[in-house]
Formats: C-alpha cells, structure tokens, sequence
C-alpha cells in the first residue's frame, strides 16, 4: 500500500514541475540571451517541499549555490552530502556563527559586529570563511546603509584577510511583485551606486539581486546570479498584482488531498463547526474531511473555501477546525467515505490554485506552502487521486 493511501491527508509533490521551473527562472522565461547561474533558495524546509528531496532534484541541474535563512539549515544540508556553496541569506545569530562557520556557510554580513564574530569563528577553526555584504537599500530589515558605503566599506576592508573573505554583495528588492516598477528600480540604482564605491574589485565579488519576481520580469537585472524562491515551488511570484502575465505562470509543485472520512445527509436547519457559522436552508449533503487548521489548512478558510470532489468545486462550510473540514457534496453524486479531496492542486480537467487558496485566506502562497505541517506526509508518487 502507497504511503498516500494509508494517510488521512497529505501534499502531493511533482519534482518534475519543480525542474521544470529552475530550467524557466535559469532561462530567464525565455527572455535571456542564456542560462544564468541560479542560487535555488531552499529556506524554511525547500518552502515546505522538503529540502532533501527538493535539492537530490536539482543537484544534476548545478545551481551555483543554495540559500537558506538559517546555520541550522546549511549545516543539515552538508550532511546530505552538498559541497557546493550554501549562502546563509541574513544575519547569523552570535550563538548561531559556531555552526555556521563549522558548516562552512557563506555568511551575510550586515554590520562590522558580524563581521568581526565571523572573522572571530575563522581565527578559532584555523579555517577561511567567506561571506556576502548585503546592502540596504530600502527593505530595512538587514544590511549596510547604502548611504554611508564611505563610512563602513574602510571598516570592512581593514579586517579582510587569509582567514575572511569578501566574495560577494547583495541587496533584497522590497517591491519586485508590485505593479509600479518605479521601487525596484531605485533600489536598483542605489545598490549600482554602492557597489561602485566599494573598496574591492567588482570583478572579484558575486553580484545578486534578483528574486523569483526579479529574476523573469527584470532579466537584465539578473547581474552574476538569481536568487528564486517561490517560483521554484508553483507559487506565482506577482499574484495579485494586476502584472501576472509579464511573467510565465509556474507549474504547480505541490498538491494538497485529504480523506472524506464521513458523508451525511443535513436536514434543513442544520448547523455545522464551531460557531454554528453555516445553517443549511435545505437538505444538503456534507462531507467531512480529514484535515484542518492543525494540518495547515487556514481556518481563515471557513466558509470561503473550496475544494475538488470528483473533479467537481465544492464549498468549504462552517468553520475550519483543528483536524476536519466539512464541504458541501450536494452536487458531487456517489461521495464515499474513503474518496479523496483536494484543496488545491488538479483533480480531472478542474484546479484549485496555490494562489487562490492564498488569496481567499487574505495571505500569500509562501505561507501556504511553508505553513503545511509534518503531519503531512509529502507523497513525491503521481498517483490517480479522484474516486
């Protein structure tokens, strides 16, 4: 018996989606002259994919590297055997530098204080350590000022040394997904200025800019290296933002199924979930599904959300709870207990986007995805789900 079909609910993944769409960004969605070297960000468990499996599927594609957000995350993909650079996309916690540098991450330098522990970790393991200065440019939350590059690159070239190594910068563009190209291109102007003015050959640093959004609208920004994220993972990088078809769609990555563990019939007047939300004003006919909030499911779902039974859309009713969902089944005929739901993801010739579902939640796909949790299984299987 498959793993899927003794679960109660569980995430679907086609790695040869997730190929497909590396070989799309590292194309440039067919707007580069060629390939780009590609850092496949892979942070918060490959968006909720599963690194391991995520990174065995891109290894024969040779990414120029790996991202994470996290020591602990680089130093578990050494363990699987990667030997390729791992950048470690923000600042390293000082309890977290031991690990990294051990691990031997690129770490992301946003102050002298980092700089000066991670050429502290160098001196103590006897070894050289890389890492990327990222530059602020207007995200805030991490990086030098690009304002002051006069009154911190000094500072950062007088620590450079056998055991420190200054081999790449970056910046993190705050609006590649809106509408207006107005922000990304002063952040791009800014980090030009600021990479002009640093103390080091520009030939001998990495130059980074560009994230899933950036990297296929922006081409020409794609600089020494790309850095996708989301589109990897079937997410679309501008949902919602009214400049969707600049860009080519992904191809869903992961698919999210859950059991009908009850089908009944509710006389006219009944209520269902927590809060008595939903009143049935007829007969209709409910199926209970095993999977909730606990799972990942947004309970913000409640009462706005669908699902596919037999290839057919259903409405979410009542509110989501931790571990059942009821749908109505009213119009889906032959509903079994046994059949599987899906939430989003295909069914036959119907599909519940990854980016749907976000917006019914009032969030984005990322925390979808990187919301869903172990206790779903991740099933990498293609497998006939409907019935």
């Amino acid at each position: 018996m498959s793993n899927y079909a003794r679960s109660r609910a569980w995430v679907d993944v086609d790695l040869d989606a997730l190929r497909e769409n590396y070989l799309t960004v590292r194309r440039g969605g067919g707007r580069s002259t060629g390939d780009r070297p590609v850092v496949a960000m892979v942070k918060a468990d490959a968006y909720g994919i599963g690194v391991e499996r995520v990174v065995r599927a891109l290894e024969p594609l040779q990414p120029l590297a790996y991202g994470v957000a996290a020591a602990a995350e680089g130093a578990f993909l050494r363990t699987l055997g990667i030997e390729r650079p791992i950048f470690v996309m923000g600042p390293l916690a000082p309890q977290a530098v031991e690990q990294a540098a051990v691990a031997r991450l690129t770490a992301s330098i946003s102050n002298v204080d980092g700089l000066d522990r991670w050429a502290a970790a160098a001196d103590r393991l006897g070894i050289p350590l890389d890492f990327h200065l990222e530059i602020d440019t207007g995200m805030g939350r991490a990086g030098f000022d690009w304002r002051t590059v006069g009154e911190w690159g000094p500072a950062v070239s007088g620590r450079l040394g056998p055991g420190l190594r200054w081999t790449g910068v970056f910046t993190h563009f705050h609006g590649a997904d809106a509408a207006s190209r107005v922000p990304t291109a002063t952040q791009w102007e800014r980090f030009r200025d600021a990479v002009a003015q640093l103390p080091v050959p520009r030939e001998e640093l990495l130059v980074h800019v560009s994230n899933s959004a950036a990297a296929l609208r922006w081409p020409e920004l794609a600089v020494d290296a790309v850095r996708p994220g989301i589109f990897l993972y079937g997410g679309h990088p501008l949902a919602g933002s009214g400049a969707e078809n600049e860009i080519p769609a992904p191809r869903p990555v992961a698919a999210l199924r859950a059991r009908i563990v009850l089908v009944r019939d509710a006389p006219p007047g009944s209520t269902v979930g927590y809060g008595a939300t939903h009143t049935s004003a007829g007969w209709e006919r409910w199926a209970t599904l095993a999977i909730g909030y606990g799972d990942g499911y947004p309970r913000r779902l409640g009462n706005r959300g669908h699902a596919l039974v037999h290839g057919v859309r259903v409405a979410v009713v009542g509110r989501i709870s931790m571990d059942m969902t009821v749908v109505d089944v009213s119009a889906v005929p032959d509903v079994r207990e046994g059949d599987v739901a899906t939430l989003f993801g295909r069914d036959g010739e119907a599909e519940i986007r990854l980016d749907e579902v976000a917006a019914q939640a009032e969030t984005i796909g990322y925390e979808i995805l990187t919301g869903l949790t172990p206790r779903l299984p991740r099933v990498e299987a293609e497998a006939e789900h409907a019935g």
